[in-house]
């Protein structure tokens, strides 16, 4: 079983990230992050209550996959509810 990350394990993954980005790509995160919240998803989020998503972009959101220990894309339709199970 995995363990899931912690909000202060995840604001330290995105602060040594976004300390790498300078210009259009740091002006591209900064629009699209959002303060970490817990989403839904059907598949694999049931067990640690779901998944952190950090940004949102259209239909789209990143997220922090505890199980393969990065983060993702996956599409959305409904506000809380990652649509997909991405990789």
């Amino acid at each position: 079983m995995w363990t899931p990350i912690s909000l202060i394990e995840l604001e330290e993954w995105i602060s040594r990230g976004e300390s790498k980005l300078e210009g259009e790509p740091l002006n591209f995160w900064n629009l699209i992050k959002i303060v970490p919240q817990k989403w839904q998803e059907k598949e694999y989020g049931k067990e640690a209550g779901g998944f952190w998503v950090v940004a949102i972009f259209g239909n789209a959101v990143v997220f922090y996959n505890d199980i393969e220990d990065g983060f993702n894309i996956s599409p959305y339709a409904a506000y809380g509810q990652i649509s997909e199970y991405a990789l």
